[in-house]
């Protein structure tokens, strides 16, 4: 169980990117979603000891994840949003070169520990060609790869499939769900359909502010019967917002189909729809924003 407590950092330019953040994070696939801006990358760059919290602490079990940095460093895997690597060196030569940094000091562990990833990860038949020549798929594989050196009890991912087609979004959300089983793994993402589909847990975050926890079944449990949907003229919107909470609009035959949440109908041509995690998540967000 990862256990963060009371987790605040303020930067020199004055933005308040985490404001008292807590979260327990067990075992399993777990989802951090927000917009971009809400302090995900902040809260996983802390996690990952690249920058230290002003105020709050972090638990892994049984050690102090910020007073016992080198320690975590040992167990944890970490594949930021943006990863630079050596362009002209093979996948399976920068892997066994990082699998040492790691701290894999025997060679036949680590050549063993090196294949078993490049295997897991589809790149084994490819693991001799210059990482310049991967794709953006396959780049993210190898990130995983070796993120996952040294088998870590904590990994994190920041937002890893953004970019991806489809077939690779799929292939790599498999084998995160595949990691989820035995470790901690937390998925920093913006988009809500991939936490729908592989985690069992989940935060919402916005503005450095936690604004829910729990499990995604039940927070699209919980909203059923109060999602309400209708079609309307673009220059109706406003007096929509006005008087409703519309939690979401988009592009519909040139007009907007706007998602209403209320307690019963908002009125004429207004239909009740089956709420999804995307009601779930943009519910949270407007909530939080009419109370600040």
């Amino acid at each position: 169980m990862l256990s963060i407590r009371n987790l605040s950092k303020t930067y020199d330019n004055g933005v308040h990117a985490l404001r008292d953040v807590s979260l327990d994070v067990p075992t399993g696939m777990f989802g951090l979603l927000g917009p971009n801006g809400a302090g995900k990358s902040s809260l996983m760059r802390t996690l990952a000891t690249l920058q230290a919290p002003d105020a709050g602490s972090v638990t892994l079990d049984d050690f102090d994840c910020l007073k016992q940095k080198f320690e975590l460093r040992q167990q944890l895997g970490y594949l930021p949003q943006e990863f630079g690597v050596y362009e002209d060196i093979s996948a399976l030569a920068m892997l066994k070169h990082l699998a040492v940094l790691k701290g894999i000091a025997n060679a036949k562990e680590r050549d063993e520990n090196v294949k078993h990833l490049l295997h897991m990860t589809n790149l084994w038949d490819v693991r001799k060609r210059k990482l310049a020549t991967y794709s953006g798929g396959m780049r993210q594989r190898f990130g995983i790869a070796q993120a996952l050196l040294g088998q870590p009890r904590l990994v994190i991912v920041d937002e890893p499939t953004a970019g991806l087609d489809p077939e690779e979004r799929r292939r790599f959300l498999n084998l995160l769900s595949e990691i989820g089983e035995n470790v901690v793994v937390i998925l920093s993402t913006h988009i809500v359909e991939d936490v729908g589909e592989i985690c069992e847990h989940m935060a919402i975050i916005d503005e450095g502010q936690v604004c829910y926890t729990g499990e995604p079944r039940l927070a699209i449990a919980d909203l059923e019967g109060h999602i309400w949907e209708k079609i309307i003229d673009k220059d109706e919107v406003s007096d929509y917002e006005q008087s409703m909470l519309v939690i979401s609009k988009r592009l519909f035959a040139g007009r907007i189909k706007i998602h209403v949440h209320a307690e019963s109908s908002p009125g004429d041509g207004f239909n009740s729809v089956q709420a999804d995690l995307e009601d779930a998540y943009f519910t949270s967000l407007r909530k939080t924003t009419a109370v600040c």
